[in-house]
């Protein structure tokens, strides 16, 4: 089985990382650095995923996919 996507990008807003998973709704975190975005993300989908199982919710598979754009 293939992992779920994760998005990381800078949020001038919030003055960090964000990290999110489309595939499932509102996993998202926030670091001062990508890589600690990225463990912060990957903890929340570790309990995002164990919430959805106690509670008997679907849990969805890996779909997303970004497209990739290439300049002409």
């Amino acid at each position: 089985m293939s992992d779920y996507h994760i998005n990381i990008f800078y949020s001038e807003e919030d003055g960090g990382y964000i990290a999110d998973i489309p595939d499932l709704e509102a996993c998202s975190a926030f670091g001062s650095t990508p890589e600690e975005a990225l463990a912060e993300v990957t903890r929340a989908k570790d309990a995002w995923l164990e919430a959805a199982r106690q509670a008997g919710k679907p849990i969805p598979p890996p779909r997303y996919r970004p497209a990739i754009y290439q300049a002409s």
